[in-house]
């Protein structure tokens, strides 16, 4: 069996061990992270939704800055928005806060009808820097 190499943020732990998954994975250089959403310090969701998004970044910016790395380490990005028709306008805006200059990282953007209370995840894969390559 396979070892993981999980990687968490600070101060998340007990809440990733509640919901039974692991917030990001080290493997053969590269760092594979779960969706991240708006979620509080308790889970629950930021109610508006341009705090959700700013919420999300930072929770994956914690988990990415826990592992030795920042988002201009990320290479693929997958985001997943509720009603992508009525949302995509206000996420789009927030986004370059965290986005960083160009290349940007590949994406994949998939409207979805539900995700548990939330309406904007993010999930990425980064290449992790040479001396944090597990």
């Amino acid at each position: 069996m396979v070892t993981r190499d999980v990687v968490f943020p600070p101060g998340r732990q007990a809440l990733y061990e509640k919901n039974r998954y692991s917030p990001a994975i080290r493997s053969n250089g590269f760092l594979f992270v779960s969706g991240q959403v708006g979620s509080r310090e308790d889970g629950s969701p930021e109610p508006e939704l341009g705090a959700q998004v700013r919420r999300a970044f930072d929770n994956l910016n914690a988990i990415l800055k826990a592992a030795g790395c920042s988002f201009d380490d990320v290479v693929d990005v997958t985001v997943f928005v509720v009603n992508p028709e009525a949302n995509f306008e206000t996420i789009w805006r927030i986004v370059p806060e965290y986005w960083g200059a160009a290349p940007h990282p590949t994406l994949t953007g998939i409207g979805v009808t539900w995700l548990y209370g939330f309406q904007f995840e993010i999930k990425v894969i980064a290449k992790l820097p040479e001396s944090g390559a597990a």
